[in-house]
């Protein structure tokens, strides 16, 4: 009786996460140790090869409304904003690829479950009106390859998090750019934030304060074991990184 006992409480203990580990998200994929691109396919590849739990990737809008994925705002020298998608493919990855569309890069993500895709919106330099068409445009593409259950959106940009909100109750999203408190981000009823590391070392009370709101926390981007190490001890939900094997290791300690 008493073993069926410890059972049940330590089952509801899991369930209410206080055995949760910090989770791993690589950074662009993961290329680093692996020597692909970053934001290629490839390295959406290498990432799920790893088994991390999610796998940031960047989007942009070409100038006819194609999104894409690239972390600046040029590819190899060409500005996405300012050119057709088909101009954009006159430059390729190392590797061969071309830049991905995010349509080609989710369905290539679709073709698993264990690993998430963290969809970074990234802010127009052509204002805000360009940044929320994005947004939208980005939403219809996730919905159109029922990707909802496996795309989580993050953006520095408030309105465009707000935007998301505004066009799904139910789609998550965070907040990345560290200025807004947490009664902000709840009120905003946003999923969670995704900061700089730094901000989480200089208040360290910050993450009790967001997980009390039911709120995810994410940290970015954390390539140093000792940050790392930081980050684990105050119970961090996830942790991005360039350097996903690291992380794995650390965890295991």
């Amino acid at each position: 009786m008493k073993k069926q006992v410890l059972l049940i409480v330590f089952t509801m203990m899991i369930h209410a996460g206080l055995f949760a580990q910090t989770s791993i998200i690589a950074h662009r994929g993961a290329w680093k140790n692996s020597k692909v691109p970053q934001n290629s396919i490839a390295s959406l590849d290498s990432a799920i090869s790893q088994g991390v739990w999610g796998s940031e990737f960047d989007v942009h809008l070409t100038k006819d409304d194609i999104l894409v994925v690239n972390h600046d705002h040029d590819f190899h020298g060409l500005e996405i904003e300012e050119l057709t998608y088909q101009e954009l493919l006159a430059k390729k990855h190392d590797n061969g690829e071309s830049i991905p569309t995010v349509e080609e890069y989710l369905k290539a993500g679709l073709k698993q479950k264990g690993t998430k895709l963290i969809y970074e919106l990234k802010t127009s330099k052509l204002g805000k009106e360009r940044t929320l068409k994005t947004v939208e445009l980005s939403l219809a593409m996730v919905k159109k390859l029922k990707a909802e259950k496996l795309v989580e959106f993050i953006a520095f940009d408030w309105d465009a998090c707000l935007k998301f909100r505004e066009l799904d109750k139910k789609v998550k999203v965070h907040y990345l750019n560290g200025d807004k408190s947490p009664a902000e981000v709840k009120a905003a009823k946003l999923s969670g934030v995704d900061y700089h590391f730094s901000i989480f070392q200089k208040n360290p009370s910050l993450i009790q304060e967001f997980k009390a709101l039911k709120l995810k926390t994410n940290a970015w981007t954390v390539n140093k074991e000792e940050d790392m190490k930081f980050l684990i001890d105050q119970k961090i939900d996830f942790i991005t990184t360039d350097e996903p094997e690291l992380l794995k290791t650390v965890l295991k300690k």
